[in-house]
């Protein structure tokens, strides 16, 4: 009798799908499971082909079920943690704020508490109110993310009606985003549209590309601010869609990783003549939505936190020494 505590899920391996390893096959159908812990459950026991226990390495074929009979996660006790919040506005129905780079928005394993939500928590236990709870007990409040090398401006939902209304927003595409990013190289085009599906990578499963079981549609817009002569190229990015590490797959696509981002664009993008990049140069500059009360539209802006303005003003020195200066906006 399946456990309570588990989630019985069963596939049928279809005509046509080649022969291969069950971890293999599994961690591309189920990508919220690393290969690894697809091993230990499989020793466990916990997965098993026809009524049958077998090993990792078992392999597939056309006509077999497959059973996993997964642990639920025990529910997490969050706890509030006074990590300082830069607040830009906030009222009964919602909260913006600036986030910092590294600091991750939400638990998750190696990164169970110092976030985003333990420092929400605490927020609204000093200040009263509370957070959406449709995001469930370990995201409350949470509408949309930011990596955690990402800044910039985030909206947090207080009601589950306010949650309802921006997530049909982002849902829609109707909400303003605009980025900067410190790009690899110098961008030829002066503007585009990177228009490429991604999903989680079928090798390595913390990444995302276009080599994918499950593609996703995904497109990105991008306009050259400043191109800092052949070492960088400063970006104004527009994301068209919202899938995880967008922004940083496609523009490592486009040939023009971003600066600090080794995981989509290697070692050469850590250092750049001399210049060490300490994150990944992605800023969040602007959010704008409607109001899920009044209807009004709001739209709020933050710079790039100081290590990413230095980082800019050093690589426009090394590319051009007899030019300075702050990163250049649109009004």
């Amino acid at each position: 009798m399946t456990n309570h505590a588990e989630e019985r899920t069963e596939l049928l391996v279809t005509s046509g799908e080649s022969p291969k390893r069950l971890d293999i096959f599994l961690a591309n159908r189920e990508p919220a499971l690393s290969r690894s812990a697809l091993q230990r459950l499989i020793e466990e026991g916990q997965i098993r082909i026809n009524g049958r226990r077998v090993k990792p390495s078992q392999k597939v074929k056309p006509g077999d079920r497959i059973v996993l009979e997964i642990p639920r996660p025990q529910p997490l006790e969050l706890k509030p943690e006074p990590i300082p919040l830069n607040v830009l506005y906030e009222d009964e129905a919602l909260l913006v704020l600036d986030k910092p780079a590294g600091l991750v928005v939400h638990p998750a394993p190696g990164h169970w508490s110092g976030t985003l939500v333990n420092a929400l928590l605490h927020h609204f236990e000093s200040a009263g109110g509370s957070l959406s709870s449709i995001g469930g007990k370990e995201r409350p409040g949470l509408v949309h993310r930011l990596d955690k090398e990402t800044s910039g401006v985030m909206v947090v939902a207080k009601t589950d009606q306010a949650h309802r209304s921006l997530a049909a927003q982002f849902k829609q595409h109707s909400i303003t985003r605009v980025y900067e990013a410190l790009a690899w190289g110098a961008v030829k085009k002066l503007e585009g549209v990177i228009d490429l599906p991604i999903g989680r990578d079928v090798k390595e499963r913390k990444k995302f590309s276009p080599r994918t079981a499950r593609p996703k549609g995904a497109a990105t817009a991008y306009r050259v601010a400043e191109r800092l002569g052949k070492l960088a190229t400063l970006l104004e990015v527009f994301p068209r869609t919202g899938r995880t590490h967008q922004i940083r797959v496609h523009l490592a696509a486009l040939g023009h990783p971003v600066l600090g981002d080794p995981t989509y664009g290697g070692p050469k993008v850590r250092e750049l003549e001399g210049v060490t990049i300490p994150h990944v140069m992605l800023h969040a500059r602007k959010l704008g939505f409607l109001h899920p009360a009044t209807g009004t539209y709001l739209e709020f802006t933050a710079p790039p936190p100081p290590d990413m303005e230095a980082v800019y003003a050093a690589v426009q020195a090394a590319a051009s020494p007899k030019t300075r200066g702050s990163i250049r906006r649109d009004p």
